[in-house]
């Protein structure tokens, strides 16, 4: 092989930040090499990433592998240790030149392959220009990383670090490149995106950024969101639900579970109560709103009672799509110090809850039929709506933005005839 490839792990951060990792490797020269941008979210996103290290040095003997996202971070010494690893770099050092210009040479020690800093010691995230997103029609832009809370089952603010926003004006500038270059949405994400702004002079909020992206750059067509605490949400951003068409009606809600009690031993901050009342307030704002979520299966202590709650409050918030995560004990967290369950009815009442979720989101497509859509279609052939529900678009071209009549559903997604095309 030759230049340089980019294996990507997880979240859409991770997706925009891979991008900059090319982009700065290149700028420094490397080549023939395997930018591997790991996920730590739970043990199987880290078996994952190992297994796809094997694969690549079974692929590419002679390339250099560099390992490195918040896996890397956190795990950095498992990393180190794999004789198909190169070098590991911590999330700071992925973003500079300068990292991939002092790599150490083949066959160095474990310890001399480490290039991993204190996460806890970044105190800003420096605005990181891209021109595309590879592979994607869709343009994400970072506009916070880390967090400031402490949930007892999540490793991530160990990877990232603490809460830090990108200047408003830096947004700006990146939405304005991304717009320039033909995307026509932009996603707004970050590491814990409701918390955007408390850190910067005059403390914006993710909604006033919003606001001022869609006056400051009007050619962009679809402002959409990604992951969000729905008890940080602001005045601003109900206003945008309310009032603005470009801003699309579909959220992502990182809820976990549905049980109060679980909820406070995950150290959550809102209760079932508390999120029912928010979907309930953003559908009387915007009723063809779609919800997504995350939920944990199996967390300790979880009683058969408990997870019944977590069914029964994804069915009560009437979720569209419901992203399930099986516990996973990820080491140093204070869940994984809890009593555990069997892995097996871990397994199981992942599967049950997985079950609920498609039958959510039947109900949603169902709903769909007979409706007219706007749709911007994806690489793969497939596309979203302004809801963010899959559609089927065969003959359509990667970015039409189009108009069309929802006829049915797979039970996976929507299909549709052509209305009437607009321009992108």
């Amino acid at each position: 092989m030759s230049g340089v490839e980019v294996i990507t792990f997880g979240c859409r951060l991770n997706t925009y930040e891979s991008e900059v990792m090319r982009a700065e490797a290149e700028k420094a020269g490397l080549n023939n090499a395997v930018l591997v941008n790991t996920c730590a979210v739970t043990g199987e996103a880290v078996r994952q990433a190992r297994q796809a290290i094997r694969r690549v040095r079974r692929d590419n003997p002679h390339a250099r592998i560099i390992v490195t996202g918040c896996a890397a971070q956190t795990e950095a010494q498992t990393f180190s240790a794999m004789p198909e690893v190169d070098a590991v770099l911590g999330n700071e050092e992925k973003l500079t030149s300068a990292s991939y210009r002092a790599l150490p040479d083949f066959g160095v020690s474990a310890e001399e392959k480490l290039r991993v800093n204190d996460i806890m010691s970044v105190k800003a995230t420096a605005p990181q220009m891209v021109k595309h997103i590879d592979g994607h029609v869709r343009a994400f832009i970072q506009v916070q990383n880390g967090c400031d809370h402490r949930c007892t089952f999540c490793i991530i603010p160990y990877g990232r670090g603490n809460s830090r926003s990108v200047p408003m004006g830096a947004v700006v500038d990146q939405a304005r490149k991304l717009v320039d270059g033909g995307y026509c949405e932009i996603v707004l994400t970050g590491v814990d995106a409701t918390s955007y702004g408390a850190d910067l002079p005059g403390t914006p909020t993710l909604g006033l950024l919003a606001k001022t992206l869609l006056k400051q750059v009007p050619d962009i067509a679809r402002l959409r969101l990604s992951s969000i605490d729905s008890i940080e949400a602001d005045r601003d951003l109900l206003d945008l639900l309310a009032d603005e068409p470009r801003f699309m009606p579909h959220l992502h809600l990182s809820l976990q579970h549905g049980d109060d009690m679980i909820l406070k031993r995950m150290k959550r901050r809102h209760t079932s109560a508390d999120a029912l009342a928010f979907v309930s307030q953003v559908r009387r704002l915007r009723p063809e709103v779609s919800f997504g979520a995350d939920m944990i299966a199996g967390f300790p202590t979880e009683t058969e009672e408990m997870f019944a709650n977590a069914m029964r409050h994804a069915e009560q918030c009437d979720l569209s799509f419901l992203h399930v995560f099986p516990y996973s004990p990820r080491p140093g967290t204070p869940a994984a110090r809890m009593p555990q369950l069997d892995r097996a009815l871990v397994k199981e009442r992942a599967s049950r809850l997985r079950v609920a979720g498609e039958a959510l989101q039947h109900a949603h497509l169902e709903r769909m039929i007979g409706t007219r859509q706007r749709i911007l279609v994806e690489m793969s052939g497939f596309a979203h709506t302004e809801n963010f529900s899959v559609v089927a678009a065969p003959g359509l071209a990667p970015r039409d933005l189009v108009d069309v009549e929802i006829t049915g559903h797979t039970g996976k997604h929507l299909n549709m005839q052509l209305a009437a095309a607009c321009a992108a």
